[in-house]
Order: C-alpha cells, then sequence, then structure tokens
C-alpha cells in the first residue's frame, strides 16, 4: 500500500485539506478500491497526528464530493476514484496551475500569449494602491484541459516587480508557477479578495478560448496581497466552467 505523505505544519493548506488531498490519492492509486472501507477516524488521528475535528472535517469535505459515502454504525466507504481535471478550489492559496498538480493533473498546458511592461488599467491601479496610469508588468495567460482551452487569464504586476517577472523565464514560457515565483521574491500570499460573475467575453478572449461571444464564461477578480498587507498582484480570469468547474470548500471550525 502506498504510505500517505505527512502533514506539512509550514504549509498554509489548511491540515483537512492536505488530509483530503493525501486520501484522494490513495484513491487515485486504487490503494482504497471502490466499495472498501477506509481508516477509521481514530486511525488517521493517529497517522496523522490531527484532531479528531480536522479529521472529520475531511472526510466530511470528501463525502460532499461524492469521492466516498458514511454508513452509520459501518465506517466511511470509498464512492469513486476523483478525476484528475475535477475542479478548480478558488479558496486555496494557490493559483489554477498549483491546485492542477497538485492532484497530478498533467493534461494541463499554459500558452503565454503576451508579456511585458505595461501601463496597468486603472482598476488594477486602484486594487493595488498606486497611482493611475503607473507603468507595471502585464502577464496574459491560455490554460488548457486536454488541448481544449479552459481559462484565460491576465496578470497585473506593480512596479517593484517588473524586475522579478522579466527575469522569471520559465514562468514566461509557461513552465512554472507564477505563485511560486512571487513567493521566492519575497512575495508570499497573506490574503486575497476575489470576485466572481457570470460575464460575456469579448472578441479575443472568445477567440482564445474557442467560443462564442454570447457564450457566458466565469469572470474572476482578484487582488493578492502579503502577510504584511503590501498588495502585489491583480488578475483577472476568464473560466469555461464546462471544462473547469469552480469548487468551493467552507471551514466553519476555526480548527488547524
Amino acid at each position: 500500500m502506498t504510505p500517505l505523505k505527512s502533514i506539512d505544519r509550514q504549509s498554509s493548506t489548511p491540515y483537512y485539506q492536505q488530509l483530503v488531498d493525501a486520501l484522494e490519492q490513495r484513491l487515485a492509486n486504487g490503494d482504497i478500491p471502490q466499495g472498501q472501507r477506509l481508516p477509521s477516524e481514530n486511525d488517521l488521528c493517529k497517522e496523522f497526528g490531527l484532531s479528531r475535528a480536522t479529521v472529520r472535517q475531511a472526510l466530511q469535505v470528501m463525502e460532499s464530493q461524492g469521492l466516498v459515502t458514511k454508513i452509520a454504525n459501518r465506517g466511511v466507504f470509498a464512492t469513486r476514484p476523483p478525476a484528475a481535471d475535477e475542479g478548480w478550489t478558488i479558496q486555496q492559496p494557490e493559483g489554477f496551475l498549483e491546485n492542477a498538480l497538485s492532484h497530478q493533473n498533467n493534461s494541463v498546458t499554459t500558452g503565454v500569449l503576451r508579456h511585458g511592461p505595461a501601463i496597468l488599467p486603472d482598476f488594477a491601479c486602484h486594487a493595488l494602491e498606486i497611482a493611475e496610469n503607473t507603468p507595471g508588468y502585464e502577464l496574459v495567460r491560455l490554460r488548457a484541459l486536454n488541448g481544449v482551452p479552459a481559462l484565460y487569464s491576465i496578470n497585473y504586476s506593480p512596479p517593484a516587480l517588473v524586475p522579478v517577472l522579466a527575469s522569471s523565464t520559465e514562468v514566461l514560457d509557461g513552465q512554472a508557477s507564477l505563485s511560486q515565483a512571487l513567493a521566492a521574491a519575497g512575495y508570499t500570499l497573506g490574503g486575497a479578495h476575489r470576485s466572481v460573475r457570470a460575464v460575456a467575453p469579448s472578441a479575443d478572449i472568445a477567440a482564445a478560448l474557442d467560443i462564442k461571444r454570447t457564450t457566458p464564461t466565469l469572470h474572476i477578480r482578484s487582488t493578492s496581497w502579503t502577510p504584511s498587507g503590501q498588495r502585489f498582484d491583480v488578475y483577472d480570469t476568464w473560466v469555461r466552467s464546462n471544462i473547469v468547474p469552480l469548487e468551493v470548500n467552507v471551514d466553519a471550525t476555526g480548527n488547524p
């Protein structure tokens, strides 16, 4: 049986989500076949050093995703293995690429459509709390799942990050994570605000996503800041939610 990974106590990912990811991996590997009982809550608590509330929360998340089913007085049983490209969990600190790769989704490809210094749009300047018409850095990318265009995104970075982005060759080649590059430069995520609404895409975005202009997409706008409150990234993303459904998990327990 494949050993489960341990909990990373230094990670910003909640403990319950780390446990979900570990158990999903065991399901995907076939270590827990469909219909087989999962380890008990007590066994999982001992194996991972977690509280019963945290383990229970992880199992509840998996049940809500249809991965397991709980049978009274018998335990929790595997329902089906997780699909690799099932969704994008937008409340996590990772971006789309990191989330996809963390679920071993090797069918994700990233194409960089354009990048370089640019005058930032007014809304991005306001979100970054800098003066209008400030020059910054623009990064435009297209993500595909199994060759199907799924997500069009534009990242806007403030002037201080222009050298960082300009020298991030692998990011600009679509081979590495922007979030990780920013974190390596000292811009770790302390928080973010994301708004989501359904919109009709512009002509160029519709063409890139290979859809009609009348086809609704989910438009996500996000502003990120460091633990000290410094705003460092604004992005606009248009998602074909029929290709990448969004998932939102809610943690109301306050437990690690």
